[in-house]
């Protein structure tokens, strides 16, 4: 039996789940990353006397490191596999954490910032997509639901502990506690996270004969004197998987669709403490409110995971993107409620860390194998340098007299855009042009076909013969 058909149509073993829990561990990092600024940014301004503009800088630098570093250095796994990519990059995270937390100088602290948001947004791409492909056919959308807690939990967790590590140890605390746990997760990953199967049929690196059997073992399936038939996946160009035929308006209906839920999702988690302080005259509250909305996020990601079981996993990011309208909304009305703001401050987290763990968990399946990690990477780079401008669109609005309720009901609508975007990227699969490129890669995989790999790119022959070719060859 061909290794990719055991993974996609058996059961998931036990093997599977410590791949999918490694990754949720790697994701949490991430999470955590995003906020860690947010939570030091007090102590910053403290120690170095910053002004507003630079408590932008320091709330910024390292999310646009992160777009960067998704659009221009994920591509890399492609080549190299996720594997070696992800064991890199954790390397290289390390060090940038270790770097920030030693800074002496604002200036260095924000070139430092910068250089780990490069590889945090290089890991996270590789790790979903790893995550996906480890997963059945028929349990993808629940695992990879579940794979979503990472980014909410770190989020969650992060803030708890970046209260005590910074009276412990200062400012600098939780950036080493930061580089403590990765460097830990590093060594974790080296132990038990193999290489994509992809990779090793399609690129054959030096030994992929080994680690396949490697893999097989721990699946129960049996040893094979020669690697399966490679599916032909190189000769998928990466502007031809992403830009032409029908990939075109999945890309961009893709991008946009993100881009809309993580810029509500940087405004929610960056500025909800501050507008709820500023209305309620208690910065502990407006402290715990921001708290409720990264675990929100964790319960979130995991009803995603359950409704999945019931209806396409696009279909359920769209309806994330309606609870998420419907709850800004609400969240407005009731703003000077103390306990509807508690009660609702959840309820924007399963919106916008739910919706961004839902994204996490359909991009994967839309591109073919030889190109996936780059173009997801390139979604979560574009959508992260758009959603940089998230917050200060909001502060530039409430300097110009708009009041919070006002700019929540502004990001219902953008929730509500998202929404109708992900359910337009959804329709785009009616007909034969039904299959995710997982799926399709699926099939070849059971059939042992390579001919109809480029199907996964959703395209058709130019000749309109009626059977599904490649539009991307």
């Amino acid at each position: 039996m061909d290794l990719r058909d055991a993974i996609r149509q058996n059961p998931m073993t036990r093997f599977q789940w410590v791949i999918v829990a490694i990754c949720i561990l790697l994701t949490m990092i991430d999470g955590y990353e995003i906020l860690i600024t947010s939570y030091t940014l007090p102590a910053l301004t403290e120690h170095w006397s910053l002004s507003t503009g630079q408590q932008g800088l320091v709330a910024s630098f390292g999310t646009l490191g992160m777009g960067v570093g998704a659009a221009l250095l994920s591509p890399i796994a492609d080549r190299i596999g996720r594997r070696r990519h992800i064991l890199g990059a954790l390397g290289l995270i390390v060090l940038g954490m270790v770097l920030s937390g030693l800074a002496p100088s604002f200036g260095l602290f924000l070139a430092f910032r910068f250089f780990a948001g490069l590889f945090l947004g290089a890991i996270v791409p590789s790790v979903s997509v790893l995550c996906a492909e480890f997963s059945s056919r028929r349990r993808r959308g629940v695992v990879m639901g579940v794979y979503g807690i990472g980014l909410p939990l770190g989020a969650a967790v992060g803030g708890f502990l970046s209260v005590w590590l910074i009276d412990a140890f200062t400012w600098r605390g939780p950036y080493f506690f930061a580089a403590v746990v990765t460097a830990l997760l590093l060594l974790l990953a080296y132990r038990s996270l193999p290489e994509s199967v992809g990779h090793l049929v399609e690129r054959r690196p030096a030994g992929a004969l080994r680690e396949y059997n490697r893999i097989a073992a721990k699946l129960g399936v049996a040893p094979v004197d020669a690697l399966p038939p490679a599916q032909d996946a190189r000769k998928v160009t990466f502007a031809g998987g992403m830009w032409k035929g029908v990939m075109l308006p999945r890309t961009l209906l893709l991008w946009v669709s993100y881009a809309l839920v993580i810029g509500a999702f940087y405004f929610a988690n960056g500025l909800t403490a501050k507008l709820v302080t500023q209305t309620t005259g208690d910065p502990d509250f407006g402290i715990r409110a921001q708290a409720l909305v990264a675990t929100g996020g964790v319960v979130g990601a995991l009803l995603f995971a359950a409704v999945s079981r019931r209806l396409h996993p696009r279909l359920v990011t769209a309806l994330i993107g309606v609870v998420g309208c419907v709850v800004f909304f609400v969240f407005a009305a009731w703003f000077d409620d103390r306990t509807a703001v508690l009660v609702l401050a959840v309820l924007i987290g399963l919106a916008v860390n739910g919706g961004v763990a839902a994204y996490y968990a359909i991009s994967p399946s839309i591109y073919p194998l030889a190109i996936r990690t780059a173009a997801v990477g390139l979604m979560m780079g574009v959508g992260r340098i758009v959603a940089f401008f998230a917050p200060n669109i909001a502060t530039f609005l409430e300097q110009r007299g708009f009041t919070p309720e006002e700019l929540y009901r502004l990001y219902g609508v953008v929730m509500a855009v998202s929404a109708v975007t992900v359910t337009a990227l959804h329709l785009t699969y009616r007909g034969r042009h039904r299959e995710d490129a997982m799926d399709a890669e699926d099939s070849d995989a059971a059939t042992g076909s390579s001919g109809d790999t480029a199907r996964s790119a959703g395209g058709s022959s130019a000749a309109g013969a009626g059977r599904r070719t490649a539009d991307v060859r």
